[in-house]
């Protein structure tokens, strides 16, 4: 039997894009479609913040800031929403009292909707969530690479003793021996550290960092080999943490640190993905209190976008 046409966002030319439906991109929700390839889902928490608060607002912000996307993805010449049926999964509900409970939360809900056969992008909320995903997806792939964007490498131990938050998820997930330690990467790492031990300790968990600096020395082409290589055919969860963009391209976050990408450095980035083995990917930290003009939540519907693009031609 063949496999119906995936529904794909609504008609623009129908309905006006301020108009029409609340989810991802206008796509259809869970409930609507016969298959889900990809469950776009969000996941309203940010208990585990060190600074600013906010990012529980970042799904519905990233949604209402994706009503322009478009059907056609003329770099990669791929149509994202009619080559694998996109869905939006709606939000988790996520305890935001008792963070350990909000990990097993997002630890099952992934594994439902993984279960059902499809590949996650989820929107955050704060980086915390990386964690629960990860262990949901070591599950089906073993040992996983890790391809991570953001200003600060989440690799430190705890936060005033607590070993669950959103600068910790990575060495956590090192400890449970979810990462493949010759595969793993930062692109984007910037700004001061606590000390030089934060690269010692990083590099013991087996990443290896392409910083914000080597953008602007390297370019963009450079950058993309690099991550090429390291990532190699393994198993690739692609986390995004959207202060990876200097603030002037997504002031809309909760740890901002100067000198970072341009939103066109990202997108070109993950566009050189494509034929990776990704097996699933998040986006997070969009705090909209610190948006405007919708910068960021543009920008984080971009990414999504993009990694929603490189899936088509994914292995």
């Amino acid at each position: 039997m063949s496999r119906p046409e995936p529904i794909g966002p609504v008609d623009a030319t129908a309905v006006p894009r301020y108009a029409g439906p609340t989810t991802f991109a206008r796509l259809p929700r869970t409930d609507q479609v016969d298959r889900v390839d990809v469950a776009v889902v969000g996941m309203p928490f940010d208990s585990g913040v060190s600074y600013r608060p906010g990012a529980r607002f970042g799904p519905a912000h990233v949604r209402a800031s994706s009503k322009l996307l478009r059907p056609y993805h003329p770099a990669l010449d791929v149509m994202p929403f009619g080559a694998q049926q996109v869905a939006d999964a709606g939000d988790l509900a996520i305890n935001p009292f008792d963070l350990e409970d909000a990990i097993r939360t997002v630890e099952s809900g992934a594994d439902a909707l993984r279960g059902a056969g499809a590949k996650l992008l989820s929107i955050g909320g704060d980086h915390t969530i990386a964690l629960p995903l990860l262990r949901s997806v070591h599950r089906a792939h073993g040992p996983i690479a890790v391809l991570h964007f953001d200003a600060h490498l989440d690799t430190w131990d705890t936060y005033f003793g607590a070993p669950y938050t959103h600068g910790t998820p990575f060495r956590r997930a090192g400890e449970e021996g979810l990462l493949d330690p010759e595969r793993c990467l930062h692109v984007g790492i910037r700004g001061p550290l606590y000390s030089d031990k934060d690269l010692t300790e990083d590099g013991v968990l087996g990443f290896q960092v392409i910083g914000s600096d080597d953008y602007q020395t390297d370019g963009v082409a450079t950058v993309v080999e690099r991550m090429r290589a390291r990532l190699g055919d393994a198993p690739v969860y692609v986390s995004v943490d959207i202060d990876v963009l200097d603030p002037a391209h997504a002031p809309g976050t909760g740890t901002p640190e100067a000198g970072g990408l341009t939103s066109r450095e990202l997108l070109h980035s993950l566009r050189g993905l494509a034929g990776a083995n990704i097996v699933g990917a998040d986006i997070v930290e969009v705090a909209p209190a610190y948006d405007h003009a919708e910068i960021t939540g543009i920008a984080a519907a971009h990414v999504a976008y993009e990694l929603l693009s490189v899936l088509v031609v994914s292995r």
